[in-house]
């Protein structure tokens, strides 16, 4: 699976072709086929090869990854190819034209930071995914402004280049690592990195404190489709200590203006459902001061408000009732209404959401559409139920 070459060769690339798009139920009567023409580690290659593309498509498209190369870990821990556009695209903004591109995985950012033009020298110690690196620029003909490099990171010079994106390992053996002193490498090694370089970008977990991002960078969370992605960091830009949510795609950027937490005050008309970037950054206050709005709870991140009105950072809800939390009071309510399609929602609450939802619709009771959120409103347990708002 790690060892690309013989994937690479003209049978390996037939094979490729033979197996792509094989369904994991056919997998066997392909493989005895095939083994009897070609080797069966190669054909097992292939095949391992096709499942790791058919999952990548859903980073990288799907005619991308019909042609790239992929390791287990490659996939998993990858930048979707919207997100790594937008930070190329940024870099590009910010007259960046070379990056030294450190613990570069299987290439993506590479891809993405060549696609805008800019020059990459990309370096990782795995073998593997060096490999990987390197027969994707070759194989999206990207060869020319792409260098791998097979090297530890901590020992590469990067003086001859423009800026630096570091994207360090944030998986061990036993799963994610929240500690970032504990990322491979550590995040004060790349942030010393980023301090020398004239330019710089660190693609952090977006679950890292704020009190653990440096006072030069500037804090960026992006969400791709409402799903949060990553927190970077940015060094050298006019706006050190400035702290944004990018959504995606658009992109669609909100700037933190400092704002002190918003009041707590009684559930109006609608509920806005802040972006997990914007809650992430911290801007849940400048969402709330764009619609007038404030908190139902002061340890909660659901503004309300009595008008509606349009933004990007938020989904609004119309609410038709707010009672106490009891699960008789719910399935009464869903019941009367003719309930058949209910989201349940929580922000403060122990409750699992589909446990609730077997036990208050265990079958549709008509064709409505509810939502219902479980939360906390001045402290105390909430259910707030609505639907989608519509101008």
């Amino acid at each position: 699976m790690n060892d690309l070459a013989p994937l690479r060769t003209p049978e390996g690339r037939a094979l490729l072709d033979a197996v792509r798009g094989t369904a994991p139920a056919d997998e066997l009567a392909v493989a005895t086929r095939l083994r009897r023409e070609h080797p069966a580690d190669l054909v097992s290659a292939a095949l391992g090869q096709a499942r790791l593309r058919q999952r990548a498509a859903v980073k990288f498209g799907a005619r991308d990854a019909e042609r790239m190369f992929f390791t287990p870990n490659g996939v998993e821990q990858s930048t979707r190819a919207s997100v790594a556009g937008y930070r190329a695209e940024r870099m590009k903004t910010l007259g960046v034209t070379s990056v030294a591109d450190l613990c570069c995985g299987i290439g993506g950012d590479a891809i993405a930071l060549a696609r805008a033009g800019i020059r990459v020298l990309a370096v990782d110690r795995d073998p593997a995914a060096a490999e990987a690196a390197r027969a994707n620029a070759e194989a999206l003909g990207l060869s020319e402004l792409i260098e791998v490099r097979q090297a530890d990171v901590t020992e590469v010079d990067t003086g001859g280049y423009d800026a630096v994106f570091v994207d360090p390992a944030r998986r061990g053996g036993r799963g994610r690592i929240f500690d970032p002193e504990a990322y491979s490498p550590p995040l004060s090694w790349a942030v010393g990195a980023a301090l020398a370089a004239p330019r710089a970008a660190l693609k952090i977990a977006p679950g890292v404190p704020h009190e653990a991002i440096p006072a030069e960078a500037e804090a960026e969370w992006i969400s791709d489709g409402g799903d949060v992605k990553e927190a970077v960091l940015w060094f050298g830009t006019a706006a050190p200590g400035t702290v944004r949510a990018t959504l995606l795609p658009g992109p669609r950027t909100l700037l933190g203006a400092g704002l002190p937490d918003p009041d707590v005050r009684p559930v109006g008309r609608y509920l806005y459902e802040p972006d997990g970037a914007v809650i992430r950054a911290h801007l849940v206050a400048d969402v709330a001061r764009e619609l007038d709005g404030g908190l139902v709870d002061e340890t909660i991140a659901y503004v309300t408000a009595d008008e509606l009105r349009a933004t990007p950072y938020a989904t609004a809800y119309e609410i038709t009732d707010q009672l106490p939390f009891g699960v008789k009071k719910l399935k009464a309510l869903l019941r009367e209404r003719g309930v058949g399609v209910l989201t349940v929602k929580k922000r403060g609450s122990a409750v699992e959401p589909e446990e609730l939802r077997k036990k208050v619709l265990p079958r549709p009771q008509g064709s409505e559409a509810v939502t219902v959120f479980l939360t906390r409103v001045a402290g105390a347990p909430t259910m707030l139920i609505g639907k989608p708002a519509t101008s």
